[in-house]
């Protein structure tokens, strides 16, 4: 896997296309922590996100092999859209929106690497986040969405309006307002992380 760090992500379709799957591979490693935590925080559910993360892989795969992969050097936003895509439509299909609940489970900051700190460190870093976690459930889902693919996908403000089909104007407002109602949130509940 080495010998792929050096390629660009257009140079790994690339190579993908023309039957080197480790490429690929090497591709859905580098991004998979971020796709699944974005959709995990839209759907709420850990089985439902990894289908969900599944079947962008398959869409993926199956794009590119059918040489309808517009390579604009952005393989992660568009591997976020298709994601955001794929939520979007399950939702529809089941003729509902994703409710704000929280949840138990700490799967959602699995990418972070707690591993190299003093176990009192992880703990205090584990509450922080289940603190986080638990406020952003509680805001709008327009807010925490761009939130979410801001801080977790890191998608630019352009991207993010893309995705979630509005202006680059009303993404920043939807920030501005999650991130106003999180410090509300902190101080109501007087927590510091």
């Amino acid at each position: 896997m080495h010998c792929y760090q050096h390629l660009s992500e257009s140079e790994l379709v690339f190579a993908f296309k023309s039957g080197d799957l480790k490429a690929l591979e090497f591709l859905i490693e580098k991004h998979k922590d971020r796709i699944y935590t974005s959709i995990y925080f839209l759907v709420k559910d850990k089985y439902l996100a990894e289908d969900l993360f599944q079947d962008v892989f398959i869409k993926i795969i199956d794009t590119i092999r059918a040489d309808r992969y517009n390579d604009e050097g952005k393989f992660l936003s568009w591997a976020l859209r298709i994601a955001h895509n794929l939520c979007v439509d399950h939702f529809r299909r089941i003729k509902r929106r994703p409710t704000v609940t929280s949840s138990e489970g700490r799967d959602i900051f699995d990418w972070l690497n707690l591993s190299d700190a003093s176990p009192e460190t992880q703990m205090m870093r584990g509450q922080s986040h289940d603190r986080v976690r638990r406020m952003l459930d509680l805001l709008p889902e327009e807010q925490r969405e761009v939130i979410v693919l801001r801080h977790y996908g890191d998608l630019s403000f352009k991207e993010i309006a893309q995705l979630t089909h509005c202006s680059i104007n009303t993404a920043l407002g939807r920030m501005r307002y999650g991130l106003i109602n999180l410090r509300k949130m902190m101080k109501e509940k007087q927590i510091a992380l």
